[in-house]
This record gives structure tokens, C-alpha cells and sequence, in this order.
């Protein structure tokens, strides 16, 4: 199994790292925006750089072709993403590529779903979240607990 690690950088990346014991032995890539920090990640990992959304619709544009081109090339069997903006885009192209969807609500939601939740949540395959409190607004959902 291939598998597309894709997020924002920064706290997003840094909830994807926590999660390396799960496709540490599998197969697999990240999907980010450039950074320190997601730069310094391609000095270990297969890293590809799209656009930062940013929430202006050129951008987002631009992240989305980038992101078709990245699924088309390295055809992953599925998209984790822990969001946000960069990340939620390729799981929108990864859904369209007809991908398997495992979206994690970000650690730093605790009481209120994030856009990216609200949005990944129509066409996640699975949905996951992190705090108990989330159950009413992700009733498809898992509570996962905290990745931290």
C-alpha cells in the first residue's frame, strides 16, 4: 500500500510526524507547502512542494493542478491528511482520482470544527477526530484520541 501524507506544514506536519509508526513501513510520501520545517523533512522523506492555498482562489487553483500532477505520478493507494489549507486540497484531488480519504481533525480543534473538518468531512471515507467533544458535529466520525 502507497500512501499520500499530506498537511499544511508547521502544527500539521507536526501531527503527521507523530503518526510515523503507522506508515513508517509502508510506502509512502508527503504533500506540503515549503516551510524550515517541511524543507528540512525532504532531507529524509520524498517531500513535493505545492502552492499555499491561503484561502485566495489562484492559489488554490494552483495547488490543486499541482496536487493532480503529484496523485497522477506517484498513484497512492490512499490520502492521510491532519489538514489544513494545502492538505485538505490534495484530499479534494485525491477524492477526485477516486483515492481512499482518512482525514484527522487537527489536535488544536477542540470544541469547534475547523473549515477543513467541515469541508473533508462530506467525502472523507474515514473521519477522525481527536477530542470527545467533536462527536456531536462528526456523528460518521472516530474518536481516535490525541495524536500528541
Amino acid at each position: 500500500m502507497k500512501i499520500c501524507l499530506a498537511c499544511s506544514a508547521g502544527g500539521h506536519l507536526s501531527e503527521m510526524l507523530q503518526l510515523s509508526g503507522f506508515y513508517a513501513g509502508r510506502e509512502h510520501f508527503f504533500v506540503t507547502f515549503r516551510r524550515p520545517d517541511s524543507e528540512s523533512l525532504g532531507l529524509k522523506e520524498k517531500v513535493f512542494f505545492v502552492e499555499l492555498p491561503g484561502r485566495n482562489p489562484f492559489n488554490t487553483l494552483k495547488c490543486f493542478f499541482q496536487s493532480m500532477k503529484i496523485l497522477i505520478k506517484e498513484n497512492p493507494d490512499s490520502v492521510v491528511s491532519t489538514g489544513a489549507d494545502a492538505g485538505l486540497v490534495v484530499c479534494i484531488a485525491g477524492k477526485l482520482l477516486g483515492k481512499k480519504i482518512v482525514f484527522i481533525e487537527s489536535f488544536c480543534r477542540p470544541l469547534v470544527p475547523g473549515l477543513s473538518g467541515r469541508v473533508a468531512y462530506i467525502f472523507a471515507d474515514l473521519f477522525i477526530y481527536q477530542w470527545k467533544g467533536l462527536a456531536k458535529f462528526y456523528p460518521r466520525g472516530v474518536y481516535g484520541g490525541s495524536i500528541f
